[in-house]
Protein backbone atom coordinates (compact mmCIF):
# COMPACT_ATOMS: atom_id res chain seq x y z
CA UNK A 1 0.00 0.00 0.00
CA UNK A 2 0.85 3.53 -1.00
CA UNK A 3 2.44 6.17 1.90
CA UNK A 4 -0.36 8.65 2.41
CA UNK A 5 0.54 12.67 2.89
CA UNK A 6 -1.83 15.43 4.20
CA UNK A 7 -1.06 18.73 2.80
CA UNK A 8 -2.06 22.22 4.44
CA UNK A 9 -1.51 25.24 2.17
CA UNK A 10 -4.01 27.68 1.00
CA UNK A 11 -1.98 28.50 -1.91
CA UNK A 12 -3.50 26.66 -4.89
CA UNK A 13 -0.11 26.16 -6.94
CA UNK A 14 1.66 24.97 -3.79
CA UNK A 15 -0.49 22.56 -3.34
CA UNK A 16 -0.42 21.10 -6.96
CA UNK A 17 3.36 21.29 -7.04
CA UNK A 18 3.12 19.59 -3.75
CA UNK A 19 0.78 16.72 -5.44
CA UNK A 20 2.36 16.11 -8.45
CA UNK A 21 6.36 15.72 -6.71
CA UNK A 22 4.64 13.24 -4.17
CA UNK A 23 2.69 11.29 -7.07
CA UNK A 24 6.39 10.82 -9.14
CA UNK A 25 7.88 9.51 -5.97
CA UNK A 26 4.23 6.94 -5.88
CA UNK A 27 2.93 8.84 -2.34
CA UNK A 28 -0.84 9.47 -2.29
CA UNK A 29 -1.95 12.99 -1.25
CA UNK A 30 -4.96 14.89 0.06
CA UNK A 31 -4.75 18.50 -0.07
CA UNK A 32 -6.47 21.24 2.17
CA UNK A 33 -7.07 24.92 2.85
CA UNK A 34 -7.31 25.01 6.77
CA UNK A 35 -6.50 24.26 10.11
CA UNK A 36 -9.61 22.97 10.24
CA UNK A 37 -9.91 20.90 7.59
CA UNK A 38 -6.93 19.14 8.25
CA UNK A 39 -7.79 18.40 11.45
CA UNK A 40 -11.23 17.01 9.81
CA UNK A 41 -9.08 14.91 7.53
CA UNK A 42 -6.99 13.61 10.46
CA UNK A 43 -10.17 12.03 12.07
CA UNK A 44 -11.57 10.52 8.82
CA UNK A 45 -8.20 8.94 7.62
CA UNK A 46 -4.84 7.82 8.04
CA UNK A 47 -1.67 9.40 7.29
CA UNK A 48 2.24 9.04 7.25
CA UNK A 49 3.33 12.19 7.14
CA UNK A 50 1.69 15.75 7.53
CA UNK A 51 3.43 18.91 5.45
CA UNK A 52 1.72 22.28 6.44
CA UNK A 53 2.40 25.78 5.45
CA UNK A 54 2.93 28.08 8.47
CA UNK A 55 0.36 31.16 7.75
CA UNK A 56 -2.81 29.40 7.18
CA UNK A 57 -6.48 31.66 7.21
CA UNK A 58 -7.51 29.89 10.31
CA UNK A 59 -4.36 29.73 12.14
CA UNK A 60 -0.97 28.65 11.99
CA UNK A 61 1.93 25.86 11.84
CA UNK A 62 2.11 25.97 14.78
CA UNK A 63 -1.14 25.12 16.29
CA UNK A 64 -1.26 22.33 13.75
CA UNK A 65 1.80 21.14 15.14
CA UNK A 66 1.06 21.38 18.27
CA UNK A 67 -2.76 19.06 17.48
CA UNK A 68 -0.81 16.90 15.96
CA UNK A 69 1.90 15.88 18.70
CA UNK A 70 -1.02 15.61 20.84
CA UNK A 71 -3.99 13.63 19.18
CA UNK A 72 -1.42 11.64 16.69
CA UNK A 73 2.46 11.90 18.34
CA UNK A 74 3.33 8.25 16.18
CA UNK A 75 2.98 11.29 12.82
CA UNK A 76 5.88 12.91 11.92
CA UNK A 77 4.83 16.90 10.56
CA UNK A 78 7.17 18.97 9.07
CA UNK A 79 6.32 22.94 8.32
CA UNK A 80 6.75 25.13 5.12
CA UNK A 81 7.53 28.90 5.93
CA UNK A 82 8.49 31.93 3.73
CA UNK A 83 12.20 32.77 3.27
CA UNK A 84 12.70 35.02 6.66
CA UNK A 85 10.70 33.32 9.06
CA UNK A 86 13.30 31.15 10.22
CA UNK A 87 12.36 31.51 14.06
CA UNK A 88 9.00 30.47 13.49
CA UNK A 89 10.16 26.92 11.98
CA UNK A 90 12.50 26.63 15.37
CA UNK A 91 10.16 27.40 17.36
CA UNK A 92 7.90 24.34 15.13
CA UNK A 93 10.90 22.04 15.84
CA UNK A 94 10.48 23.03 19.20
CA UNK A 95 7.21 21.83 19.30
CA UNK A 96 7.68 18.41 18.10
CA UNK A 97 7.74 19.45 14.07
CA UNK A 98 9.92 16.53 12.20
CA UNK A 99 11.86 19.55 9.94
CA UNK A 100 11.19 22.42 7.80
CA UNK A 101 12.10 23.57 4.43
CA UNK A 102 12.15 27.46 3.71
CA UNK A 103 9.95 28.51 0.35
CA UNK A 104 10.57 29.00 -1.95
CA UNK A 105 11.12 25.12 -2.21
CA UNK A 106 13.97 23.64 -3.70
CA UNK A 107 12.11 19.92 -4.74
CA UNK A 108 15.38 17.64 -4.14
CA UNK A 109 15.28 19.00 -0.51
CA UNK A 110 11.36 18.41 -0.51
CA UNK A 111 12.51 14.73 -1.46
CA UNK A 112 14.78 14.35 0.85
CA UNK A 113 12.35 15.25 3.63
CA UNK A 114 9.68 12.87 2.57
CA UNK A 115 12.07 10.15 2.20
CA UNK A 116 13.29 10.95 5.88
CA UNK A 117 9.99 11.53 7.54
CA UNK A 118 8.81 8.13 5.80
CA UNK A 119 11.85 5.63 6.48
CA UNK A 120 10.88 5.38 10.19
CA UNK A 121 7.41 4.38 10.50
CA UNK A 122 5.70 3.74 14.07
CA UNK A 123 6.43 0.20 13.94
CA UNK A 124 9.98 0.29 13.04
CA UNK A 125 10.43 2.85 15.96
CA UNK A 126 8.53 0.75 18.41
CA UNK A 127 10.52 -2.15 18.36
CA UNK A 128 14.33 -0.49 18.70
CA UNK A 129 15.47 0.28 21.97
CA UNK A 130 18.65 2.82 22.88
CA UNK A 131 19.44 0.34 25.78
CA UNK A 132 20.16 -2.73 23.33
CA UNK A 133 23.63 -2.13 21.64
CA UNK A 134 24.96 -3.43 18.56
CA UNK A 135 28.07 -5.08 17.74
CA UNK A 136 29.89 -1.69 19.17
CA UNK A 137 28.33 -2.53 22.52
CA UNK A 138 25.14 -1.34 24.56
CA UNK A 139 23.91 2.43 25.00
CA UNK A 140 22.78 4.09 27.45
CA UNK A 141 22.46 1.52 30.75
CA UNK A 142 20.64 2.10 33.81
CA UNK A 143 17.06 1.31 34.93
CA UNK A 144 16.84 4.68 37.11
CA UNK A 145 14.08 7.52 36.58
CA UNK A 146 16.63 9.61 35.37
CA UNK A 147 17.74 7.41 32.49
CA UNK A 148 14.59 5.88 31.67
CA UNK A 149 13.14 9.47 30.79
CA UNK A 150 16.41 10.11 29.02
CA UNK A 151 15.36 7.13 26.87
CA UNK A 152 11.92 8.45 26.18
CA UNK A 153 13.55 11.26 25.18
CA UNK A 154 15.31 10.00 23.15
CA UNK A 155 12.73 7.37 21.27
CA UNK A 156 10.61 11.14 20.73
CA UNK A 157 13.21 13.13 19.20
CA UNK A 158 15.42 10.46 17.45
CA UNK A 159 12.81 11.36 13.84
CA UNK A 160 12.99 14.63 14.13
CA UNK A 161 15.73 16.05 11.81
CA UNK A 162 16.06 19.30 14.17
CA UNK A 163 19.46 20.17 15.57
CA UNK A 164 20.01 18.84 19.23
CA UNK A 165 22.02 20.07 21.66
CA UNK A 166 23.90 17.15 24.76
CA UNK A 167 24.44 18.80 27.90
CA UNK A 168 25.81 17.35 30.94
CA UNK A 169 29.33 16.63 32.83
CA UNK A 170 32.22 14.84 31.33
CA UNK A 171 31.99 10.92 31.12
CA UNK A 172 27.91 11.21 31.42
CA UNK A 173 27.60 9.38 27.73
CA UNK A 174 27.21 12.73 25.47
CA UNK A 175 28.32 10.77 22.85
CA UNK A 176 26.60 7.60 23.57
CA UNK A 177 23.26 9.34 23.51
CA UNK A 178 23.94 10.86 20.21
CA UNK A 179 24.42 7.58 18.28
CA UNK A 180 21.22 6.09 20.30
CA UNK A 181 19.50 9.00 18.72
CA UNK A 182 21.11 8.61 14.93
CA UNK A 183 20.67 4.56 15.41
CA UNK A 184 17.26 5.15 16.04
CA UNK A 185 16.32 7.59 13.58
CA UNK A 186 15.56 7.54 9.77
CA UNK A 187 18.95 8.25 9.36
CA UNK A 188 20.53 4.68 11.14
CA UNK A 189 22.00 3.07 7.75
CA UNK A 190 23.73 6.32 7.28
CA UNK A 191 26.77 7.67 8.81
CA UNK A 192 27.37 8.53 11.96
CA UNK A 193 30.28 11.41 12.26
CA UNK A 194 31.72 12.53 15.67
CA UNK A 195 34.25 15.17 16.03
CA UNK A 196 35.72 16.70 18.79
CA UNK A 197 35.82 20.40 18.15
CA UNK A 198 38.27 21.40 20.26
CA UNK A 199 40.51 19.20 19.21
CA UNK A 200 41.25 21.05 15.84
CA UNK A 201 43.81 23.19 15.36
CA UNK A 202 42.47 26.68 14.09
CA UNK A 203 43.94 27.09 11.30
CA UNK A 204 42.55 23.90 9.45
CA UNK A 205 38.97 23.79 11.01
CA UNK A 206 37.85 25.42 7.99
CA UNK A 207 39.20 22.35 5.87
CA UNK A 208 38.44 19.94 8.27
CA UNK A 209 34.45 20.90 8.51
CA UNK A 210 33.97 21.71 4.34
CA UNK A 211 36.97 19.83 2.81
CA UNK A 212 39.41 21.75 0.27
CA UNK A 213 40.43 21.61 -3.08
CA UNK A 214 44.02 20.67 -4.28
CA UNK A 215 46.60 23.56 -4.26
CA UNK A 216 44.12 25.75 -2.27
CA UNK A 217 46.72 26.31 0.19
CA UNK A 218 50.10 24.99 0.98
CA UNK A 219 50.46 20.90 2.10
CA UNK A 220 46.86 20.87 0.21
CA UNK A 221 48.09 18.03 -2.27
CA UNK A 222 45.23 16.83 -2.99
CA UNK A 223 41.78 17.20 -2.52
CA UNK A 224 39.35 16.38 0.54
CA UNK A 225 36.38 15.53 1.78
CA UNK A 226 34.96 17.55 4.91
CA UNK A 227 32.90 16.28 7.65
CA UNK A 228 29.94 17.40 6.19
CA UNK A 229 29.89 15.37 2.93
CA UNK A 230 31.58 12.57 5.23
CA UNK A 231 28.70 12.55 7.69
CA UNK A 232 25.86 13.23 4.12
CA UNK A 233 22.93 11.62 4.30
CA UNK A 234 23.52 10.97 8.60
CA UNK A 235 24.57 12.44 11.56
CA UNK A 236 27.53 14.82 12.72
CA UNK A 237 28.37 15.09 16.22
CA UNK A 238 29.52 17.65 17.23
CA UNK A 239 31.52 18.01 20.73
CA UNK A 240 32.84 20.25 22.86
CA UNK A 241 31.19 22.56 20.41
CA UNK A 242 31.86 25.31 23.26
CA UNK A 243 35.44 25.48 21.79
CA UNK A 244 34.14 26.71 18.39
CA UNK A 245 36.39 29.98 17.77
CA UNK A 246 33.84 32.82 16.64
CA UNK A 247 34.86 32.94 13.44
CA UNK A 248 34.28 29.04 12.24
CA UNK A 249 31.12 29.29 14.52
CA UNK A 250 30.14 31.70 11.72
CA UNK A 251 30.70 30.02 8.76
CA UNK A 252 29.04 26.88 10.53
CA UNK A 253 25.65 29.01 11.20
CA UNK A 254 25.66 29.67 7.35
CA UNK A 255 26.11 25.95 6.56
CA UNK A 256 23.29 25.45 9.06
CA UNK A 257 20.92 27.90 7.27
CA UNK A 258 21.90 27.58 3.73
CA UNK A 259 22.20 23.31 4.27
CA UNK A 260 25.43 23.92 1.89
CA UNK A 261 29.08 24.26 2.10
CA UNK A 262 31.58 25.36 -0.11
CA UNK A 263 35.30 23.61 -0.05
CA UNK A 264 38.03 25.93 1.04
CA UNK A 265 39.76 27.07 -2.54
CA UNK A 266 36.47 26.18 -4.41
CA UNK A 267 34.03 28.66 -6.39
CA UNK A 268 31.05 26.13 -6.31
CA UNK A 269 28.57 25.20 -3.20
CA UNK A 270 27.57 21.60 -2.56
CA UNK A 271 24.61 20.76 -1.37
CA UNK A 272 24.65 18.49 2.34
CA UNK A 273 21.58 16.53 3.99
CA UNK A 274 23.48 16.15 7.77
CA UNK A 275 21.36 16.71 11.35
CA UNK A 276 23.55 18.09 13.73
CA UNK A 277 23.78 17.01 17.12
CA UNK A 278 25.91 18.85 19.58
CA UNK A 279 27.73 18.70 23.31
CA UNK A 280 29.60 20.03 25.39
CA UNK A 281 30.43 20.19 29.32
CA UNK A 282 30.55 23.78 29.53
CA UNK A 283 27.57 26.05 30.29
CA UNK A 284 27.10 27.01 26.72
CA UNK A 285 24.72 30.01 28.13
CA UNK A 286 27.07 31.41 30.19
CA UNK A 287 29.81 31.49 26.82
CA UNK A 288 26.66 33.41 24.78
CA UNK A 289 26.52 35.97 28.45
CA UNK A 290 30.33 36.66 28.25
CA UNK A 291 30.57 36.61 24.68
CA UNK A 292 32.49 33.42 23.31
CA UNK A 293 29.83 31.75 21.65
CA UNK A 294 27.24 33.56 19.22
CA UNK A 295 23.29 33.68 20.39
CA UNK A 296 22.32 32.56 16.88
CA UNK A 297 24.27 29.91 16.67
CA UNK A 298 23.39 28.71 20.46
CA UNK A 299 19.74 29.22 19.12
CA UNK A 300 20.08 27.30 16.09
CA UNK A 301 21.83 24.52 18.08
CA UNK A 302 19.76 23.94 20.96
CA UNK A 303 16.26 23.28 18.98
CA UNK A 304 15.86 20.52 21.29
CA UNK A 305 17.77 19.56 24.59
CA UNK A 306 18.83 16.79 26.68
CA UNK A 307 20.96 16.94 29.52
CA UNK A 308 22.86 13.90 30.60
CA UNK A 309 22.38 13.44 34.35
CA UNK A 310 25.77 12.86 36.68
CA UNK A 311 26.64 9.05 37.98
CA UNK A 312 25.95 10.79 41.16
CA UNK A 313 22.15 11.62 40.52
CA UNK A 314 21.63 7.69 39.85
CA UNK A 315 23.38 5.94 41.99
CA UNK A 316 20.98 2.87 41.63
CA UNK A 317 22.91 2.78 38.23
CA UNK A 318 26.34 2.14 39.71
CA UNK A 319 25.68 -2.02 40.12
CA UNK A 320 24.65 -2.68 36.64
CA UNK A 321 27.10 -0.36 35.46
CA UNK A 322 29.65 -1.94 37.16
CA UNK A 323 28.83 -5.51 36.28
CA UNK A 324 28.09 -4.94 32.57
CA UNK A 325 31.83 -3.07 32.21
CA UNK A 326 33.18 -5.87 33.80
CA UNK A 327 31.84 -8.11 31.60
CA UNK A 328 33.38 -5.99 28.79
CA UNK A 329 37.02 -6.07 30.40
CA UNK A 330 36.79 -9.67 31.24
CA UNK A 331 35.51 -12.87 29.45
CA UNK A 332 31.80 -12.57 29.36
CA UNK A 333 31.22 -16.21 30.54
CA UNK A 334 34.06 -16.02 33.23
CA UNK A 335 34.55 -12.01 34.62
CA UNK A 336 35.88 -10.38 37.54
CA UNK A 337 33.45 -9.71 40.63
CA UNK A 338 33.19 -7.68 42.92
CA UNK A 339 33.44 -8.52 47.16
CA UNK A 340 30.42 -6.67 49.21
CA UNK A 341 33.02 -4.01 50.88
CA UNK A 342 34.12 -3.60 47.14
CA UNK A 343 30.46 -2.52 45.65
CA UNK A 344 29.11 -0.80 48.54
CA UNK A 345 32.61 1.59 48.23
CA UNK A 346 31.22 2.28 44.58
CA UNK A 347 28.09 2.56 45.83
CA UNK A 348 28.77 5.19 48.07
CA UNK A 349 31.68 7.02 45.90
CA UNK A 350 31.24 10.69 44.33
CA UNK A 351 32.14 10.01 41.12
CA UNK A 352 33.64 13.16 39.98
CA UNK A 353 34.34 11.53 36.06
CA UNK A 354 30.94 10.04 36.03
CA UNK A 355 30.67 6.56 34.21
CA UNK A 356 33.86 7.27 32.57
CA UNK A 357 35.80 7.26 35.90
CA UNK A 358 34.20 4.03 36.91
CA UNK A 359 35.68 2.66 33.85
CA UNK A 360 38.78 3.33 34.75
CA UNK A 361 38.52 2.31 38.34
CA UNK A 362 37.31 -0.73 37.13
CA UNK A 363 39.94 -1.60 34.56
CA UNK A 364 42.71 -0.34 37.43
CA UNK A 365 41.05 -2.93 39.77
CA UNK A 366 40.92 -5.93 37.03
CA UNK A 367 44.58 -5.21 37.00
CA UNK A 368 45.30 -5.27 40.53
CA UNK A 369 43.11 -8.37 41.80
CA UNK A 370 44.20 -11.90 42.34
CA UNK A 371 42.10 -14.10 40.45
CA UNK A 372 38.85 -12.80 39.22
CA UNK A 373 37.56 -11.11 42.67
CA UNK A 374 37.97 -7.30 43.12
CA UNK A 375 38.43 -6.28 47.12
CA UNK A 376 37.96 -3.09 48.29
CA UNK A 377 41.98 -2.12 47.98
CA UNK A 378 42.00 -3.18 44.69
CA UNK A 379 39.43 -0.11 43.72
CA UNK A 380 42.66 2.40 44.89
CA UNK A 381 39.58 4.89 45.80
CA UNK A 382 40.63 8.06 46.67
CA UNK A 383 39.45 9.31 49.63
CA UNK A 384 36.54 11.42 49.47
CA UNK A 385 33.21 12.25 50.11
CA UNK A 386 30.25 9.61 49.66
CA UNK A 387 26.98 10.80 48.49
CA UNK A 388 25.64 10.58 51.62
CA UNK A 389 27.88 13.18 53.23
CA UNK A 390 29.75 11.02 55.02
CA UNK A 391 33.38 10.19 54.80
CA UNK A 392 34.12 7.08 52.75
CA UNK A 393 36.24 4.83 54.02
CA UNK A 394 39.28 3.23 52.24
CA UNK A 395 41.53 1.13 53.00
CA UNK A 396 45.21 2.52 53.03
CA UNK A 397 47.66 1.65 49.87
CA UNK A 398 50.97 1.29 51.76
CA UNK A 399 52.49 1.76 47.82
CA UNK A 400 54.33 4.67 46.69
CA UNK A 401 51.08 5.65 44.59
CA UNK A 402 49.06 6.50 47.59
CA UNK A 403 51.74 8.06 50.00
CA UNK A 404 52.05 11.21 48.18
CA UNK A 405 49.60 13.94 49.69
CA UNK A 406 46.58 15.57 48.29
CA UNK A 407 48.36 18.65 48.09
CA UNK A 408 51.57 17.57 46.03
CA UNK A 409 49.03 16.13 43.24
CA UNK A 410 49.63 18.16 40.12
CA UNK A 411 46.31 19.83 38.02
CA UNK A 412 44.82 18.37 35.58
CA UNK A 413 41.89 16.09 34.79
CA UNK A 414 40.86 13.22 36.57
CA UNK A 415 41.64 11.31 33.33
CA UNK A 416 45.27 12.82 33.70
CA UNK A 417 45.41 11.56 37.15
CA UNK A 418 44.36 8.08 36.18
CA UNK A 419 46.90 7.93 33.48
CA UNK A 420 49.45 8.60 35.78
CA UNK A 421 48.29 6.27 37.86
CA UNK A 422 48.17 3.31 35.27
CA UNK A 423 51.53 4.42 34.34
CA UNK A 424 53.31 4.32 37.65
CA UNK A 425 51.80 1.04 38.24
CA UNK A 426 52.92 -0.85 34.15
CA UNK A 427 56.42 0.67 34.82
CA UNK A 428 57.23 -0.40 39.07
CA UNK A 429 55.91 -3.97 37.02
CA UNK A 430 57.88 -3.62 33.96
CA UNK A 431 61.18 -2.71 36.15
CA UNK A 432 60.34 -5.73 38.37
CA UNK A 433 59.82 -8.46 35.42
CA UNK A 434 63.06 -6.71 33.92
CA UNK A 435 60.98 -5.23 31.10
CA UNK A 436 60.02 -8.54 30.04
CA UNK A 437 56.26 -7.99 28.96
CA UNK A 438 55.20 -11.29 28.87
CA UNK A 439 56.17 -11.46 32.86
CA UNK A 440 55.02 -8.33 33.50
CA UNK A 441 51.50 -9.39 32.11
CA UNK A 442 51.30 -12.23 34.03
CA UNK A 443 52.09 -10.50 37.52
CA UNK A 444 49.79 -8.23 36.38
CA UNK A 445 46.63 -10.71 35.54
CA UNK A 446 46.57 -9.71 32.47
CA UNK A 447 47.12 -10.74 28.68
CA UNK A 448 49.97 -9.70 26.58
CA UNK A 449 48.00 -8.03 24.35
CA UNK A 450 46.09 -6.36 26.90
CA UNK A 451 49.59 -4.94 28.40
CA UNK A 452 50.95 -4.25 25.00
CA UNK A 453 47.37 -2.23 24.61
CA UNK A 454 48.25 -0.20 27.75
CA UNK A 455 51.28 0.88 26.67
CA UNK A 456 50.87 1.58 23.25
CA UNK A 457 47.94 3.75 24.76
CA UNK A 458 50.11 5.40 27.44
CA UNK A 459 53.11 5.91 25.46
CA UNK A 460 55.22 3.61 27.06
CA UNK A 461 56.52 1.45 23.73
CA UNK A 462 59.84 3.56 23.44
CA UNK A 463 60.46 3.67 27.19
Amino acid sequence: MNKTVLIIDDELDLRELLKLTLAKMDIDSTAVETVKEAKTALQEKTFDLCLTDMRLPDGNGLELVDYVQKNYPQLPIAVLTAYGNVDLAVDALKLGAFDFLSKPIELSRLRALITNALTLTPETASTESPIEGDSDGPLLLGNSPLMTHIRQQISKVARSQAPMFISGESGTGKELAARSIHRLSSRGSGPFVPVNCGAIPGNLMESEFFGHRKGSFTGAFENKQGLFQAANNGTLFLDEVADLPLDMQVKLLRAIQEKRIRPVGSETEIDVDVRLISATHKNLQEAVNQGTFRSDLFYRLNVIDINMPSLRKRPEDIQPLAEHILRALNAPNKPARLSTGALNALLNYSFAGNVRELENILERACTLCEGNRIELEDLKLNPGTSNLGKPLAVKANKSSLSERSDALIPAGSLDDHLEEIEKEILIETLEQARWNKTEAAKKLGISFRSIRYRLEKLGLNDE
